[in-house]
């Protein structure tokens, strides 16, 4: 059960990266460049896939453990 809540916490960091990045960038805080953009996309779309995996998984294994033997 601890491998898909680190998933999704690792999910959560990447859209929070990829979210202050950019916005930081709105407020010209950081220099905005090609590379930082690219990173700021790319940790989104990544958090939003690691997270989204860890959820499926999580749910799987709590599905698994309630499940009824007699429904079979």
């Amino acid at each position: 059960m601890q491998k898909p809540v680190r998933l999704m916490a690792i999910g959560l960091v990447g859209l929070v990266i990829g979210f202050v990045l950019p916005f930081l960038m709105v407020l010209r805080i950081i220099d905005a460049t090609f590379f930082l953009s690219f990173f700021a996309y790319g940790a989104s779309i990544s958090g939003l896939f690691v997270g989204l995996i860890g959820v499926a998984t999580y749910t799987r294994d709590e599905r698994a453990k309630r499940r009824n033997p007699w429904d079979e």
